[in-house]
């Protein structure tokens, strides 16, 4: 008997009561990399078999846009400046995206160039209209990056909570960079939701990366609650208008210690990340910055550059500003 059921937020007519698993390959989609949500509770893939569908039942079928397994821990990071997230050690403080690329092959070139070995993805649901073919993931080598999934569009904790929860479940990693947006216009953090989110997550075993604001006393709040870093904005999301808070940025560097501070948001070219990192900034994150260039795969590499260059500038100590000049060469010997 056919039963009508909400997929996706669509209504959708299935011949028959089905499993889980027959649902899959009646809808032809794949089952690998995705998660299954049965009136809002994930059904685990080892049920798939068991769990029957039926009418009336809303189901959420989520993967990724963008994704992979875990690269191996970084060898060749020098001993004496790791980047280390969570215990785990990475090659390179770059961390790039996977979304508003021209292409699948544009993205691919863009990340070797980089040179990150972490990569963020989107949870979404699975388009049930589109043609079944390559995707990302076919462009994505999971040998070289981790995937940090994200919970980016969610705007309260159950949504936030939820995006995480499938994620996980879909087949990546429990890391999660945890977004709970307060405004639309603005796509600034809800930084009270945020620290709720994190709470939760932090207890189910997450290793949650928050993007928040530069207000230090927010971010000892997601330290309290077990954020395994502090991901300050510098700019709005996508404004390319580069790093805004320089000062808000020094006091989170010269504050937190316990974690590392990654700045996330609002970098538009390769002096921009050169100046996070020259402010101190363990890592900084990026999309549009590289994605929305004329040549992607040349703004990745100079933002690789960049982050490097940037990181050493800062170990090397700048010198003090001075309203005056100071002459460089010798005066002694001077021929008068």
């Amino acid at each position: 008997m056919a039963i009508e059921i909400r997929l996706n937020g669509e209504n959708q007519r299935l011949p028959d009561s089905l499993t889980i698993l027959q649902l899959l390959e009646h809808l032809a989609l794949p089952k690998d990399l995705i998660a299954v949500e049965r009136n809002r509770t994930i059904v685990p893939k080892d049920q798939w078999e068991t769990v029957a569908v039926s009418s009336g039942d809303e189901l959420e079928i989520v993967h990724f846009v963008g994704g992979g397994e875990e690269a191996e821990e970084a060898e060749e990071a020098e001993e004496d400046d790791a980047f280390v997230i969570a215990g785990r050690t990475f090659k390179s403080r770059l961390i790039v995206g996977t979304g508003k690329y021209s292409s699948n092959q544009v993205m691919e070139e863009a990340h070797r160039r980089s040179g990150a070995d972490m990569v963020t993805v989107a949870v979404r649901r699975v388009d049930l209209k589109a043609k079944r073919g390559e995707s990302l993931l076919d462009y994505i080598d999971r040998d070289k990056f981790m995937i940090l999934p994200n919970t980016a569009a969610c705007y309260n904790v159950d949504d936030a909570v939820r995006t995480a929860r499938l994620g996980r479940e879909a087949g990546l990693s429990n890391w999660v960079k945890l977004e709970v947006i307060g405004d639309e216009k603005t796509l600034f953090p809800d930084t009270i939701a945020l620290i709720e989110a994190t709470k939760i997550l932090v207890k189910e075993g997450f290793i949650v990366l928050p993007y928040t604001t530069d207000d230090l006393i927010i971010a000892r709040k997601l330290i309290e609650a077990g954020a395994a870093a502090i991901m300050p904005l510098g700019a709005p999301i996508g404004s390319g208008m580069g790093i805004q808070n320089i000062a808000a940025i020094r006091i989170l560097r010269e504050m937190i210690t316990e974690v590392p501070l990654i700045v996330d948001a609002g970098v538009g070219t390769a002096s921009d990340a050169a100046i996070a990192m020259e402010l101190g900034a363990d890592g900084v994150l990026m999309n549009t910055a590289i994605a929305g260039a004329k040549d992607p795969g040349g703004m990745a590499e100079a933002m690789n550059y960049a982050v490097k260059a940037g990181r050493l500038a800062y170990r090397s100590g700048r010198i003090p500003r001075k309203l005056y000049a100071t002459a460089s060469s010798p005066l002694d010997g001077l021929i008068r």
